[in-house]
């Protein structure tokens, strides 16, 4: 029989067995829904994967990669994954853990005797699994403000997580923290030999032949198939620039495609096998997976779930009596989700190229209630009519600070006397200029950003960021009113990126 025949037979073989595994509803109509949902939520692109049984069902773009160019989205197409980076990270761990080179229950000034948390009693106690199971005392995203796509570097980043108060007791409440990841990412450079990157890169990434993978966000806008980043903004959907994020590499930096992430989602689902090949022990793997903290009670919008927890960079959770183990990234301008029923052999991925939206989730509940043949329940227009509240409610805060803004009289004292140095132990120094009758602010370690202060009043002013991930948020003075000099400043930022306040003192 010729060759070319017998390869066309296969394939569509292998097409028409893929069908067959397939619910009826994402055979059908899985491109419809998709696309349609991309123009209501005015997200750009997306790309979806699907793994079943050691096959890779669907590995496919919609939508394009960029408003401006509009070139379609592909299978190859690469978008950032950010967080999705963590499970990497704690499998690796646990990789190194069985062979001996390192202990989960490590101290980590074992490994880095200049490490320190904000207690001391703390710093002698919290080992790997500490750090990246987010249980060291800190508020989900605290700390992030200082480090996400600054200047700052690796090495700076843990050094400023003494600086950082914990509101919580140690190991006694979940809060998310990535640069406990770097830490993990410093103790896999000593005991392995080789960077955290590298590690990647030569042990999974090329001998899988992962060739759209990269594990730096540096490569990222060098690549010729890439999406650009894009955020709805009140109101307005923006383009906004492309992040480095590699100060924080071992928790957000890698940026691949659905093809290739397809294929690394299968090897997990195989026990660390890729086309016979030993990639990851299945114990790393399984161990990576084990709960460790408990990351909140369950929430679903329709269906049955009782808990919430937390491994080594997977969120573990029971999703109508299977064990769904999962983990989302956020980055500027993309969120992205990763999702496994191991009983079941089933892995979903979907990618987004904007950063404000639920979309990336109503599409991996739709996929995987079709395969639990559960009800279809539209979530990409349920989570559409809470977006559109929340977004409307945006717009009311804001115009009715701009409406503040607008009827506020000057502040306390002269514009000039609010300018001037400031700083915070965790961050650095800020600056403060007075220019064309408003406020500037300027950030140390955020060159080329720069917030523009308008009073509402009261010493409260709207600090409006260039940055826009960064968002639009009220900063309060505190004034000593006797002596007629400002004291310090309360600087805060999109939830999305840190909750906590941080109060920078004038020098």
């Amino acid at each position: 029989m010729n060759v070319r025949l017998c390869l066309f037979l296969t394939f569509w073989a292998m097409c028409a067995a893929a069908q067959d595994v397939l619910p009826a509803f994402l055979r059908d109509s899985l491109d419809v829904y998709v696309e349609r949902a991309l123009k209501e939520w005015e997200v750009p692109g997306c790309a979806v994967g699907i793994v079943k049984n050691g096959e890779v069902l669907v590995a496919k773009g919609y939508g394009v990669r960029d408003v401006a160019t509009k070139i379609k989205v592909d299978e190859h197409t690469l978008f950032m994954i950010a967080s999705n980076s963590k499970a990497v990270t704690g499998m690796t761990l646990a990789k190194l853990d069985g062979e001996g080179k390192l202990r989960l229950d490590d101290t980590a000034i074992n490994w880095l005797p200049w490490f320190r948390l904000y207690k001391k009693d703390w710093t002698k106690m919290v080992t790997l699994k500490d750090l990246v199971s987010h249980r060291i005392g800190l508020n989900t995203f605290q700390g992030d403000f200082c480090h996400w796509a600054t200047n700052t570097s690796r090495e700076e980043v843990m050094r400023k997580l003494r600086y950082l108060e914990p509101p919580n007791e140690f190991r006694d409440r979940f809060g998310y923290c990535n640069a406990g990841y770097n830490v993990a990412g410093e103790v896999i450079r000593l005991a392995s030999g080789s960077t955290w990157e590298n590690y990647l890169q030569t042990q999974y990434f090329s001998p899988m032949g992962l060739n759209d993978t990269r594990p730096l966000t540096r490569d990222f806008a060098l690549t010729s198939n890439h999406c650009h980043p894009h955020s709805q903004y009140f109101g307005n959907l923006e383009r906004l620039d492309i992040p480095n994020i590699d100060n924080l590499a071992p928790a957000t930096s890698i940026v691949t495609s659905v093809h290739d992430w397809s294929r690394w989602v299968r090897m997990l689902l195989s026990n660390g096998l890729d086309q016979g090949r030993q990639i990851l022990p299945a114990d790393a793997i399984r161990k990576s997976m084990e709960p460790v903290s408990i990351a909140g009670p369950a929430r679903h919008r329709f269906n049955r779930g009782q808990f919430a927890l937390y491994g080594l960079g997977w969120y573990l959770n029971d999703y109508e009596g299977y064990r769904l183990v999962s983990h989302t990234g956020g980055a500027d301008g993309f969120v992205t989700s990763v999702s496994l029923i191991p009983e079941l052999g089933l892995g979903v991925l979907v990618f987004t190229n904007t950063d404000n939206n639920a979309l990336y989730q109503a599409i991996k509940w739709e996929i995987i209630d079709a395969f639990l043949a559960l009800p279809y329940r539209n979530y990409a227009g349920s989570y559409l009519t809470r977006a559109k509240e929340r977004w409307s409610t945006e717009a009311k805060w804001l115009a009715d600070l701009r409406d503040s803004v607008a009827k506020a009289g000057p502040p306390s004292l002269p514009l000039q006397a609010y300018a001037g140095r400031y700083a915070h132990p965790a961050y650095g120094k800020m600056s403060i200029s007075s220019e064309g009758g408003q406020l500037i602010m300027r950030f140390e370690h955020h060159p080329g950003q720069l917030a523009r202060l308008e009073h509402l009043g009261n010493d409260r002013f709207l600090c409006t960021y260039s940055n826009k991930t960064l968002g639009i948020v009220v900063a309060p003075f505190t004034l000593d009113r006797r002596k007629k000099r400002v004291l310090s400043v309360e600087i805060s930022c999109a939830d999305f990126v840190d909750q906590y306040r941080y109060h920078f003192v004038r020098k």
